[in-house]
């Protein structure tokens, strides 16, 4: 069992669990993920542990309310613990030789993008955090973004919190006034993962993206996160999440993640009756 020792409510759909993980916390990286359940039966989902504390043996999940087990997740309180959590998952990250790295994130994907800036500016290196957001209502983890990028740039595409714009129209600023990154990392939803993955092409910036496609059991055995990288078939959970973005089939990946939206939705419409109840 996985006791929530902190639930914190970061925007009207996101949301932080702080659990109780001791051997998890003892092995995860930056950029590995868990995989877990609210009750035996549930739906496997994986989330990416966001932050951890080997000597506190805790790690933290933050998740977006947009499905069933989502919401089932959501009305877990502190105190209570979820059955199952697997992990750590995937390939940790690794960034060697770089000296300066645009970090970019998209709404949920920040939760993401934040312990892969936060590896990269304790190893010493620049880091510029790009963060974007609809408004400044659903802005989350700016202090933390803050306190592991050198330069931090939270964009809103209705200019509500003074910066507006897209991420992409902020990295072709900076990189204009020759930033020089050798490296992008891009996390967040797959438009906006593909419209930097264009422009870096374009500048001829390495890039890596992190993917998260449908995935059920985490070992590669489903193949339910399957992949396109470079024309060879790759799975999400072992041979990522991590991916050259500028080798990802991004148009296949995104018909992948809606082949199911039919029963996700029904899955939602049979919790909201239960709730009713």
């Amino acid at each position: 069992m996985f006791t929530i020792i902190e639930k914190k409510i970061l925007n009207p759909q996101m949301i932080l669990f702080r659990l109780d993980a001791p051997y998890i916390a003892r092995k995860v990286l930056p950029g590995q993920f868990v995989i877990l359940r609210t009750d035996e039966k549930g739906e496997r989902i994986p989330l990416t542990v966001a932050d951890y504390d080997r000597e506190g043996g805790w790690i933290t999940i933050i998740f977006q309310t947009v499905g069933a087990t989502t919401q089932k997740l959501a009305a877990f309180t502190e105190g209570q613990a979820l059955p199952d959590v697997v992990g750590p998952l995937g390939k940790a990250s690794h960034f060697d030789g770089c000296s300066r790295v645009a970090v970019i994130g998209g709404g949920a994907g920040c939760a993401i993008a934040y312990p892969q800036a936060k590896a990269l500016f304790n190893a010493g290196v620049t880091v510029d955090m790009i963060a974007g957001f609809r408004n400044k209502e659903l802005i989350i983890l700016e202090d933390e973004m803050a306190a592991v990028s050198t330069n931090l740039f939270v964009m809103t595409d209705d200019g509500s919190n003074g910066q507006k714009g897209f991420v992409t129209q902020k990295l072709a600023e900076r990189t204009d006034a020759s930033a020089a990154y050798d490296l992008v990392v891009a996390i967040g939803p797959l438009p906006m993962m593909r419209a930097v993955c264009q422009m870096t092409k374009e500048f001829g910036i390495k890039t890596i993206v992190s993917m998260n496609p449908i995935m059920i059991d985490g070992t590669g055995m489903c193949g339910g996160c399957r992949l396109t990288v470079g024309g060879e078939t790759k799975f999400a959970c072992v041979d990522g999440p991590d991916f050259d973005g500028h080798q990802v089939d991004f148009e296949e990946a995104m018909m992948r993640s809606s082949i199911y939206r039919e029963q996700e939705q029904h899955s939602c419409n049979l919790l909201a009756k239960e709730f009713e109840r």
